[in-house]
C-alpha cells in the first residue's frame, strides 16, 4: 500500500495541520520550550471515599499503538493478566483530519468503537466535561456505565494497575512495583519522564534553538547514564522487571524508528548503544512488550500524522522504509 499524499490534497492537509499546530502552541512557553498539558482526570482506583471502584468489566482502556504513554498501560495490563477485566479500544495511528487534535476509531467497522459507540476519543472526554478544551489524550479509562473518561493520568495509571487492581491479577503475575523498591522506582521514573519519555517531545516540539538544545543535551546525558547502569545488570533494578523498565522501553522502542529523525534526537540511535540496545531487544522478546509493539503504526503516526508531519517537514507523506526488524 502506498502512503504518499497526492499534491492535490496537500493544501487541505496543510490547512488542517496549521489549525492543529495553533492548538499545540498552548503547550509552548515564552522561551519556546514544550510544556506538556496536565492531566484533567486523575481520580485513583481503590476502596476509599471518592475513589474509582475496582470492578472487572466496568472500564474500557482507550489507546493508540503509537503512543508511549498508552503503550505502557497496555503492557502492564497484559503482563498482569488484566485483559479480561479491562477491555481495550484502539484508535487509528493517523490523526483524523479535524480542526482540533483528536484520535479516531477508523480501524473499527463504521469508524465507531464497538463498545462505546463513539467516533472520536474526544466524545468520551466531553461526556465527562462538556467544557473540556484540552487535547484528548491516551491512555484514557472510560467508565462503561456513563461513557465518560474517569482517568487519563498516564503518569500514575500503571501504578494503579499494579496495586489497586492486584485482586484481579492473574496467578503468578510479577510484582512490577515491589514495596521495598517503590521509593527508588518513583525517583527513577521521575527522572526518566522528564529527561527521556518527555525529553524527546521537548526536543521535537521546541520552538527555539536554546530550548531544543537543552532538551537534547539532557536526553543524551541521561541515556548515557542508563547505558552505564545497564552494563552490570539485566534490568534497571537488577534481575527483576519493574514498572520503570516498562516506562523506559516504550521510548527506546520508538527511538530509532521515529524520534531520531522526526524529533531531531540524532546524536545516537539506541542501536548504537551496546547495553541499551541489548536491554531493549531483551524486553522486546518478553511477554507483553514486543507483542504489543507495532512499528508500522509508530512510523505512520510520527511521520505522516497531522501536526507531527508538519513539524517534521513531511507534507508529501513519505513513509520511512526501516527499521530492519531482523537485527
Amino acid at each position: 500500500m502506498a502512503y504518499g499524499t497526492r499534491p492535490g490534497k496537500i493544501r487541505k492537509r496543510v490547512s488542517s495541520m496549521t489549525e492543529q499546530l495553533q492548538q499545540a502552541t498552548k503547550e509552548i512557553s515564552g522561551d519556546g520550550a514544550f510544556v506538556r498539558q496536565t492531566n484533567r482526570f486523575s481520580t485513583s482506583f481503590g476502596k476509599g471515599q471518592g475513589e474509582l471502584p475496582v470492578e472487572a468489566g466496568r472500564y474500557r482502556l482507550l489507546w493508540a499503538r503509537v503512543c508511549p504513554w498508552a503503550h505502557r498501560a497496555v503492557i502492564v495490563r497484559r503482563v498482569l493478566g488484566l485483559e479480561d477485566a479491562i477491555s481495550l479500544g484502539t484508535a487509528d495511528p493517523i490523526r483524523p483530519d479535524l480542526p482540533h487534535v483528536d484520535w479516531a476509531f477508523t480501524l473499527d467497522e463504521g469508524g465507531v468503537d464497538p463498545v462505546l459507540g463513539i467516533h472520536y476519543i474526544s466524545e468520551a472526554y466531553l461526556a465527562a466535561d462538556p467544557a473540556y478544551s484540552g487535547r484528548p489524550t491516551v491512555p484514557a479509562v472510560v467508565d462503561l456505565t456513563t461513557g465518560a473518561v474517569v482517568n487519563n493520568d498516564y503518569f500514575l495509571l500503571t501504578n494503579q494497575l499494579e496495586t489497586a487492581w492486584a485482586p484481579l491479577h492473574k496467578a503468578g503475575a510479577p510484582d512490577l512495583y515491589p514495596l521495598h523498591l517503590r521509593a527508588e522506582i518513583d525517583a527513577l521514573n521521575d527522572v526518566i519522564f522528564h529527561d527521556i519519555n518527555n525529553g524527546v517531545y521537548k526536543a521535537g516540539f521546541a520552538r527555539s534553538q536554546a530550548a531544543y538544545e537543552a532538551a537534547y543535551d539532557a536526553l543524551f546525558a541521561r541515556l548515557d547514564e542508563l547505558e552505564e547502569r545497564l552494563s552490570s545488570q539485566r534490568y534497571l533494578f537488577g534481575d527483576q522487571i519493574t514498572d520503570t523498565d516498562v516506562r523506559l522501553y516504550v521510548t527506546l522502542v520508538r527511538f530509532d524508528a521515529a524520534y531520531y529523525t522526526a524529533f531531531r534526537a540524532n546524536r545516537n540511535r539506541i542501536s548504537d548503544y551496546n547495553h541499551l540496545w541489548g536491554y531493549a531487544r531483551d524486553l522486546y522478546q518478553t511477554y507483553g512488550f514486543g507483542d504489543t509493539t507495532d512499528f508500522d503504526a509508530i512510523k505512520k503516526h510520527y511521520h505522516l500524522s497531522g501536526h507531527l508531519s508538519a513539524l517534521g517537514g513531511n507534507p508529501y507523506g513519505i513513509l520511512p522504509k526501516g527499521p530492519d526488524l531482523s537485527l
